[in-house]
């Protein structure tokens, strides 16, 4: 007899109780002294960015865990959020568990399909036998984005691959003001919004507080491990605005003088050696003196934004911080901060204010950026910084977040755990891995990763623990080699050495200049041994190729188009009509409707009483960018929201009340001759509809062309950040019953820019 699942039952049943004997399966128990871990990991924060890495950014809390433990100067990541993420989550090497890109497509090769494969366990799914509980907060972005639906599937979000809860967004990045929130396996609206003082980052650490809590008063007996992946400091920068403006006087000197001033700090602090030179600017990234005023004060400005983010993320991981003492379990939880990839070169030469007029061939000249300056980081921009703060973010590396050179994949990584690290503001120059981190947990833990979950057989581990560096400094780096690989570029270290190539993309993989670098010697990748050694650097060539074969990194692949066109295309099929019901839920923005750069028609049916109705039919994005249908003062309103350009059409007549259809019409004008490279593709005309007869119209050049929104989809409300001028949700008033969109067969994609513009989104 079974006791429920496959285990025999260890008791006896007989006719009555009096002759049986109850029984109780065993339950997990974890190792004696298990620590709570709480793993706090930055976004797109590069290597000098925590004032415990040279930076003058206000990171005090970081700074104070660095001090009351280790911070390691060589750890290393993969270039990328979703495939960092990956590897600190099982171990493994990104493309051998299938995510070797990004999870917004599947490519249809074992190393690239946007989802962890089941046959690599995650962290939380690792630890869940040996009786821990597992909570996720924050950015996943391991699931491809067609399954982040109402319909799932499951298998791939954080329920589905071992956390118990969890309260994030799933996408790569979200508005920090009106965020594209799930709890556990639901779409749910912010509680708050920036009229309110809602900051997503104060939400995470509030819901971080409140899973522990919850364990705390329920379980205290069993350690917990909680994943807090905050939207910081990926674009948007969005922050209090006292708090970026306190940044304008800090950076007003400029990157040149800045990344001086971080490399002189870190040699003070021994994160670099002594000797460590500074690389030349990245290329591109003019001298900061050959800027115009106007073009220091926006691009000051834009610094400062992202230096408030941080800040702002640090104030508030002192509330967890500071509970966890409260709580006292501090003492035996161990805590690890860091960030999944070094600073983002996506805001291009001269940054942006809001990037989705741009995407979408809308100019920002630098007249606009200075004349909407007070608006960065506020609710209605999407800002960047410049390639020249991004170099600073990494100094003293080179190159940016998507590269394999330093300033890609080399992060800062701090570790505390009162209980069992005597060190107290000790330094750590090991070679680590971010496939590393899980051995290492385990190890820490007093486990072993299991041969399989869920009935299915597991793969080995990759990774190498460094447990044995938190104790010993003298202790060795991993002793075998570590490939790296993203778009192209490609990297190779070992035993202290390390072989990368810079590809630009488009360009034949074999023409990829490599270079050799001691790394042990050589911090920042100055010294190119290639001409001097190039038997050795010959070999790490070979050896490259060897682990690219060993872990599904082939075939290379640097198309950004194609990828992203392919797969939107895999996953919409033919399907070329699209209904909505009323009492829907929120539509994300990669399984709604792909109206960019075609014809198309949107219809709702309503009914409307005597005293008419007002609100949104459907709307589409936010305050940045995106569409809204919306009926307001008896007349029927459709804005086209370029980048916060409004194009704006009102129906010439109002709408008279019983049952009638509402609608927009779309034609995408052909152009006579195409366009020249990066123009505008054409014209569209908009015509709004009462009863399937045109109400007014517009044209306009502007239009969808590369992005809608990252923000998704609303039938009868527009849940947050609003696309047009009313005031979010503005639900409609009277009675909804339906909207169809049918979309042309027309579409054309400028399919370089919608790659680029994609690659932005990362």
């Amino acid at each position: 007899m079974r006791a429920g699942g496959s285990t025999p039952f260890g008791g006896t049943i007989d006719k009555t109780i009096a002759g049986s004997k109850p029984w109780w399966p065993q339950t997990a128990r974890p190792p004696q002294g298990a620590p709570n871990i709480l793993v706090v990991l930055f976004d797109d924060v590069g290597f000098s960015d925590f004032g415990c890495y040279g930076s003058a950014i206000r990171t005090p809390t970081i700074d104070r865990l660095a001090a009351e433990g280790l911070r390691y100067s060589g750890f290393h990541t993969t270039a990328m959020c979703s495939t960092t993420r990956a590897a600190l989550l099982t171990g493994r090497n990104h493309h051998s568990v299938g995510v070797g890109c990004l999870a917004n497509f599947d490519s249809g090769y074992p190393g690239y399909r946007g989802k962890i494969a089941r046959e690599a366990g995650t962290l939380a799914e690792m630890l869940r036998p040996h009786g821990y509980r597992n909570y996720m907060v924050g950015k996943w972005h391991v699931t491809p984005l067609t399954e982040s639906g109402a319909t799932g599937p499951f298998d791939g979000w954080p329920l589905g691959r071992g956390f118990d809860r969890f309260y994030g967004f799933l996408d790569a990045e979200t508005d920090q003001y009106a965020p594209e929130l799930v709890s556990d396996n639901t779409h749910i609206d912010p509680p708050g919004n920036y009229a309110s003082g809602y900051h997503l980052t104060a939400d995470l650490i509030d819901q971080s507080i409140r899973f522990i809590a919850d364990h705390t008063a329920d379980r205290p007996d069993i350690p917990w491990l909680t994943w807090v992946a905050l939207g910081a400091c990926h674009a948007p920068h969005q922050a209090p605005a006292d708090i970026i403006r306190h940044y304008d006087g800090m950076f007003a000197h400029g990157w040149d003088a800045e990344r001086e001033a971080r490399m002189a700090r870190q040699k003070a602090m021994g994160i670099v050696p002594p000797d460590t030179r500074m690389p030349p600017r990245n290329d591109g990234v003019k001298a900061w003196d050959e800027h115009s005023a106007d073009e220091k004060r926006v691009f000051t400005r834009l610094q400062a934004a992202f230096a408030g983010m941080l800040d702002h993320a640090d104030r508030h991981l002192a509330r967890l911080v500071s509970f966890l003492d409260k709580a006292g379990i501090r003492d035996n939880t161990l805590i690890l901060v860091l960030s999944d990839n070094g600073a983002s070169q996506e805001g291009g030469p001269l940054g942006f204010v809001n990037a989705m007029g741009p995407y979408n061939f809308r100019p920002e000249p630098m007249a606009e950026k200075l004349r909407r300056i007070d608006d960065i980081g506020g609710p209605d921009s999407h800002t960047n910084f410049p390639h020249g703060w991004a170099m600073a973010s990494n100094t003293p590396l080179r190159r940016y977040k998507q590269n394999t050179h330093g300033g890609g994949i080399r992060d800062p990584f701090v570790m505390s755990w009162p209980k069992r690290i005597a060190a107290k503001g000790e330094l750590r120059h090991q070679f680590v891995h971010a496939s590393d981190l899980a051995p290492t947990l385990l190890e820490l833990v007093g486990v072993s990763a299991p041969g399989e979950i869920a009935g299915v057989a597991q793969m080995p581990i990759e990774g190498e623990s460094f447990a044995r560096s938190i104790a010993d400094p003298a202790a060795p780096s991993k002793t075998s080699p570590q490939y790296f690989e993203m778009f192209g570029h490609r990297g190779v270290w070992q035993n202290g050495w390390k072989a990368v190539a810079f590809h630009p993309s488009g360009t034949p993989f074999e023409n990829d200049k490599w270079e050799l670098f001691h790394l042990d010697k050589d911090f920042s990748e100055v010294d190119d041994l290639a001409e001097k050694e190039p038997e050795r650097l010959a070999e790490m060539i070979k050896l490259w190729w060897r682990e690219a074969e060993k872990h599904n990194v082939l075939p290379l692949d640097d198309r950004f188009g194609p990828r992203f066109g392919e797969n939107a295309t895999r996953f919409h099929g033919a399907r070329n009509k699209f209904t909505f019901h009323a009492g829907m839920g929120h539509v994300s923005t990669d399984i709604a409707p792909d109206v960019r750069s075609r014809s198309y028609t949107i219809e709702a049916h309503v009914e409307i009483g005597e005293g008419g109705a007002e609100g949104v039919l459907i709307a589409h994005g936010d305050a940045t960018s995106g569409y809204s249908l919306y009926v307001k003062d008896g007349l029927l309103v459709h804005d086209l929201n370029i980048g916060g350009g409004h194009e704006i059409v009102k129906s010439n007549r109002r709408i008279p009340a019983g049952a009638r259809r509402l609608g927009v019409h779309v034609e995408r004008l052909v152009r006579k001759e195409p366009p020249a490279k990066g123009a505008r593709t054409g014209v569209s005309e908009y015509t709004l509809l009462i009863d399937g007869e045109p109400a007014g119209a517009l044209q306009t050049q502007l239009g969808f062309h590369t992005l809608i929104s990252w923000s998704g989809l609303d039938i009868g409300r527009d849940r947050s950040s609003p696309v047009s001028h009313y005031e979010a949700p503005f639900e409609f008033t009277g009675r909804l019953l339906r909207v169809t969109v049918d979309m042309h067969d027309d579409q054309k994609l400028d399919g370089e820019a919608v790659g680029n513009t994609e690659m932005a989104r990362q």
